[in-house]
């Protein structure tokens, strides 16, 4: 049951980062994706070609979870658990390197690392 939680729980967070790199590397210079970022349109062009490679990092994330997921569910437990702590766990990190760094993060980055936070806790758990 444990790892089925968990399994929701990496797959909410994958969503998040699917959404980031869409955010990111596709409506970067979108006056909406600016709001949401607190940039203006001189910042948001001239860090694009930055924003467009950190998009990616999000969804390459996304796809490990993703793939955990899948792997668990077809039968092969640890390789699925060990992807979605490799995804979940980098995705946790990278939230807590965010507020760590600029504590006016502080929602962007529970958004970012709540479900990732779940998702390892519970796989742990499940773990033990």
């Amino acid at each position: 049951m444990l790892l089925l939680i968990g399994s929701v729980f990496a797959g909410l967070a994958a969503l998040i980062h699917v959404y980031i790199f869409v955010l990111e590397s596709v409506r970067w210079t979108h006056a909406s994706t600016r709001r949401i970022f607190g940039t203006s349109a001189e910042d948001a062009e001239a860090t694009r070609p930055l924003a467009f490679n950190q998009g990616f990092y999000n969804l390459f994330l996304a796809i490990v979870a993703v793939t955990g997921i899948v792997i668990a569910a077809a039968g092969s437990d640890p390789v699925g658990i060990a992807l979605m702590l490799a995804g979940t766990g980098s995705m946790l990190g990278a939230a807590l390197v965010l507020i760590l760094s600029d504590r006016s993060k502080a929602r962007a980055a529970a958004v970012q690392g709540l479900f990732p936070l779940l998702a390892v806790v519970l796989l742990v758990v499940a773990l033990i």
